[in-house]
């Protein structure tokens, strides 16, 4: 067989291989046997070994190619991978609605838009290029506006097309496309750019499958299948991937760059064109003329959502008519023109087994239910938080009860009552104890405190989670210095307190376990470009009960003000702090009785005046708050939720560079609530106060001072 001949075979093969595909990832009809389906790779695999100059991309047999990487590359998005708003209730849905419809008035009396209605999978969102109808990049949704580039893993998912099936005229016009609109697509489709986005899913049964395997293997298993198709296409090596057998259902579509509504003008045509381009997409999503109808829709699957394939969390319910959607535009990081309506928290009943106590960086003792495991949403449950013992005395918990839990928001487990009527006579009551459960030491409830402390200063478990604590993101933030490589210090005896850190040496570090002399000096450089650190994130990683972000960012400044100099040396931290009486501390905006006492007792402790000692020989140095003002001066904020453009750190360094104060929780005296993607219940609070809510487009504005 000549070139030609072997070119002309290819396309034949490709074309039959890639009909079965469609015929089955999309309309599930096996319209082959499996096995002879492999035969025809069989026979593409070895023309293209003959004659490897006519492999080409699309190819079946370059699903599952490249080395494995050393890491992912980050990839920017063209048109952001907005999130969307919850809504966790009817009404929620009725003031969405209400709301845009003041962006309707341009529009004929009596127009309805209508809604459509698509099942919300439970998997990793991701985005598909393809150029001239050939898949070029497969990208995660990362933070929306940059993700990883996963294409090789995203190659390995049988339900992607690597290039695009051309759809009939008929059947575009069977979908409203029609006249000038028709050409606009297929150049698009032969000379342009289309971007297919969807959800990455582990079924049911691969899951079950895997995790049984997995079993018999020794290996770990799978938690849910939401983790398993983040960390299958998380891999770096795509044969590792491939073997995980993950489906792609796609939910969106971009056609170059024309308006959302222009070729393609209402949602229900577009879900049936990603069909047409040979794409999977859920057959039950359906269209809707009203909230009624909505509401029917979601109603109706919830109930039924165990009966998919599939896990879904709500349904995302978009106006039919994309025509509207640019006039609605995007708030936030999110877009007003669709809403995921999520579905109640799921709760199942389970047995009490045992409460056992955990030891914190402050001492404070926290009880954790071992649970008789459980399936709540998709995931296995054998443990839940019970906060404090006033959290165990309000559900009059007892061993051995049968208990209701709740998985709130689908991710924290939470036991929310007792059926008490099932109790047989044999429950227990739950055992507070005397002595901490780590060092034996004695423990305490002081006054109206609702957490049980352990005593003991040399406390082997406050001491590592202190330890913890200071080297960690929102402290010290000191690279390479994790939980466990904490643990493995305290445990060689090269760290007591948070002022040993500072005196590590790479000699120290090069004997121990897993310490080759390059992750050494990592290390040693991360600690030494700490050793400048701000006051007020110093003072909060020092881990003094009861204080947090806010209260250590108070401390800070009125330290910074009496002591009016730009660094600071941990001793005269230390002198000035401990100079102050409860009635000083009290006297500052942010700080209460309890804590005013806490601050009072660390800085007049001779331990505390050891760690500094400690902190100065080893170089530490303290940049002081400087005094701010600016046209937010005399202003509050809080932040709820992620914001699009900048962290939280950035956000709150804004506020405090333009005189204002940001603050953790919620009152009546605050004056602004920032909300983002997916705000939490602070919003609720910011509500029943009145206190103002603006989202991030207007705190950018009030930034600006616009």
């Amino acid at each position: 067989m000549d070139i030609k001949e072997a070119r002309m075979r290819l396309e034949k093969l490709k074309k039959e291989i890639g009909f079965h595909r469609h015929q089955y990832h999309v309309f599930d009809r096996e319209t082959i046997s499996p096995a002879a389906l492999d035969s025809l790779k069989n026979e593409l695999f070895k023309l293209e070994n003959e004659f490897p100059e006519l492999i080409t991309a699309d190819s079946p047999t370059q699903r599952i190619g490249g080395e494995a990487l050393a890491k992912f590359k980050k990839a920017p998005h063209a048109h952001p991978m907005i999130s969307l708003y919850d809504a966790f209730s009817e009404d929620d849905m009725r003031e969405w609605e209400k709301r845009n419809l003041n962006y309707l008035s341009g529009f004929p009396a009596g127009y309805n838009p209508g809604y459509y209605c698509e099942l919300k999978l439970d998997g990793l969102a991701g985005s598909l290029v393809y150029e001239s109808g050939q898949l070029v990049r497969g990208v995660t949704r990362g933070d929306g506006r940059v993700g990883e580039d996963i294409t090789l893993n995203l190659r390995t998912i049988e339900s992607i097309p690597l290039s695009l099936r051309r759809p009939e005229k008929e059947e575009l016009k069977s979908i409203g496309i029609v006249g000038q609109d028709v050409n606009a697509f297929y150049r698009l489709l032969d000379d342009g750019l289309i971007e297919v986005r969807g959800e990455s899913i582990m079924s049911k049964q691969v899951f079950a499958e895997l995790n049984r395997k997995y079993e018999k293997e020794g290996r770990q298993l799978l938690a849910n299948t939401r983790n398993g198709a983040a960390g299958s296409l998380r891999q770096l090596d795509p044969k590792i991937a491939a073997e995980r057998k993950l489906d792609f259902y796609a939910y969106d579509l971009i056609l170059g760059d024309y308006e959302r509504g222009e070729i393609v003008h209402s949602r229900e045509a577009a879900d049936k064109l990603v069909e047409f381009l040979g794409f999977r997409r859920v057959k039950d999503n359906r269209r809707a003329a009203s909230l009624k109808e909505v509401f029917a829709f979601q109603k109706k699957w919830e109930g039924k959502k165990g009966t998919l394939p599939f896990f879904i969390d709500g349904v995302v319910v978009k106006y039919n008519d994309m025509r509207m959607w640019p006039l609605l535009g995007i708030v936030g990081k999110a877009p007003r023109y669709m809403m995921a309506y999520k579905f109640s928290a799921e709760q199942a009943t389970t047995k009490l087994l045992e409460v056992i106590w955990q030891v914190g960086r402050t001492g404070a003792l926290t009880p954790a239910a071992i649970l008789e495991p459980v399936k709540v949403g998709g995931v296995t449950v054998g443990r839940s938080t019970l906060h404090n013992l006033d959290e165990i005395r309000r559900l009059g918990l007892m061993l051995s009860d049968t208990i209701i839990i709740e998985r709130a928001g689908d991710v924290i487990p939470k036991v929310i009552s007792v059926l008490s009527n099932l109790r047989t006579g044999e429950e227990q009551p739950i055992v507070v104890p005397k002595h901490c459960p780590r060092c034996g030491g004695d423990v305490r409830r002081e006054g109206d405190d609702v957490i049980l402390r352990c005593t003991n200063k040399n406390c082997y478990a406050v001491a590592l989670r202190r330890l913890i604590h200071f080297a960690s993101r929102g402290a010290a933030d000191i690279e390479g210095l994790g939980e466990r490589i904490v643990e493995q210090l305290v445990t060689e005896n090269l760290m007591e307190d948070a002022g040993d850190i500072f005196g590590l040496r790479k000699e120290d570090l090069l004997g121990l376990e897993r310490f080759a002399e390059k992750k050494a000096e990592k290390l040693v450089e991360a600690i030494a470009a700490k050793k400048v650190m701000p006051l007020s994130r110093f003072i909060y990683a020092l881990g003094i009960s009861h204080i947090g972000e806010e209260s250590a960012n108070t401390v800070a400044e009125e330290i910074s003000r009496r002591l009016s100099s730009k660094e600071i040396l941990p001793l005269e931290l230390y002198r000035k702090a401990a100079s102050l009486g409860i009635e000083d501390w009290a006297s500052l905006g942010d700080v209460g009785p309890v804590v005013a006492e806490s601050l009072h007792t660390f800085w007049n402790d001779e331990d505390t005046e050891t760690l500094m000692s400690k902190f100065e020989r080893h170089g530490v140095i303290l940049t002081a708050v400087q005094a701010a003002s600016g046209h937010l001066e005399g202003k509050s904020f809080v932040l709820t939720g992620s914001l699009s453009g900048l962290t939280r750190g950035e956000a709150k360094d804004k506020i405090k560079a333009r005189g204002g104060k940001t603050k953790e929780s919620v009152s009546r005296t605050l004056d602004y609530l920032v909300v983002g993607e997916e705000p939490g219940s602070k919003l609720e609070e910011a509500k029943k106060f009145g206190v103002k809510v603006i989202d991030e487009q207007e705190f950018i504005k009030l930034l600006e001072g616009k």
